[in-house]
């Protein structure tokens, strides 16, 4: 493999380890918040690729010029999040809010029950076979440091970086940023009088927003949606949180731009036959020496960065 080839891995794999990190932060704010392996996430970033489809396709004929077709996918994108926070926050109140206080088992089951009938509802929306995402942008590459960057990921990248900006100035400048920062934080601020729910409500939607963000990222990069996109995505997604050490929002992106990085390398050098074993061979090696993930604290240490 040449230099060339290798750059253009690299590249592929930052980007799609960007839309994977941003999901991967769902799935980590919930469990940060109230101990829930959130499965249905990663059907709510399906329905948001669903709906960037619905608004393309209605947006007129396509492709669009460089800087129009950068404020269209930006606007598709912005109301995917809106669309994915406040499905995030409805599926909360409804199936997991009244299980606050149930056994473990009752609120995991009924995140499974959710995925099935989000995926089901996927299935009616844009039917059993893969749909094409429109192309926004005229098809081409542009070259970049010897190698070649096709304009899609350019169109990724000005989804999955403000959106890594705005996150970080969420975090560092925020008292709802910087409650986020922790488990125990979390824990304390869920604690309080003045209104844990809120607190709760704004956590599942944020993350429910970042994977709406996600969505679009990853049907332009994809090139196409189907049903099963929020099962397949997902799966990466959770693992780049538990590889990033569940319940940190910093582990959450990096994990998610190493499993981007060793899946594009996979693919360039043992095929793509052997991504997905590669991936999890990376996660089960991680886990092996620091079960904890890599920004993640030992349960005895009492919390997770």
């Amino acid at each position: 493999m040449n230099l060339a080839t290798l750059l253009q891995q690299c590249l592929i794999g930052l980007t799609s380890g960007g839309f994977l990190g941003l999901i991967a932060v769902g799935y980590t704010l919930v469990y940060g918040t109230v101990g829930l392996i959130h499965f249905a996430h990663g059907d709510v970033v399906m329905l948001g690729g669903c709906l960037a489809v619905t608004l393309l396709a209605l947006a007129g004929p396509l492709p669009l010029e460089p800087v129009a077709g950068g404020l269209l996918i930006v606007t598709v994108a912005l109301c995917c999040g809106l669309f994915c926070g406040s499905l995030n926050v409805l599926i909360d109140r409804v199936i997991y809010r009244p299980l606050r206080q149930a056994p473990p088992i009752a609120p995991l089951v009924s995140a499974v029950g959710v995925s099935f009938i989000l995926m089901n509802i996927g299935l009616l929306w844009i039917g059993p076979t893969d749909q094409a995402f429109p192309e926004v942008l005229p098809t081409g590459d542009r070259q970049a440091a010897g190698s070649w960057f096709p304009l899609s990921d350019l169109l990724v990248l000005t989804i999955v970086l403000p959106a890594f900006g705005g996150l970080a100035l969420l975090l560092r400048r925020t008292g709802f940023g910087r409650s986020l920062r922790s488990v125990a934080a979390v824990a304390r601020v869920a604690s309080r009088t003045s209104g844990p729910e809120r607190f709760i409500t704004a956590t599942f939607f944020l993350g429910g927003f970042l994977g709406g963000l996600a969505s679009v990222a990853t049907g332009i990069h994809a090139t196409t949606i189907n049903y099963q996109l929020g099962y397949q995505t997902g799966l990466y997604a959770l693992s780049a949180a538990v590889l990033g050490g569940i319940g940190s929002v910093p582990g959450a992106i990096v994990g998610g731009l190493l499993v981007g990085m060793v899946r594009a390398a996979s693919v360039a050098i043992v095929g793509p036959r052997w991504a997905v074993a590669t991936v999890f061979l990376m996660l089960m090696l991680v886990l092996a020496f620091r079960p904890q993930g890599l920004f993640g604290r030992p349960a005895s240490a009492g919390r997770a960065r």
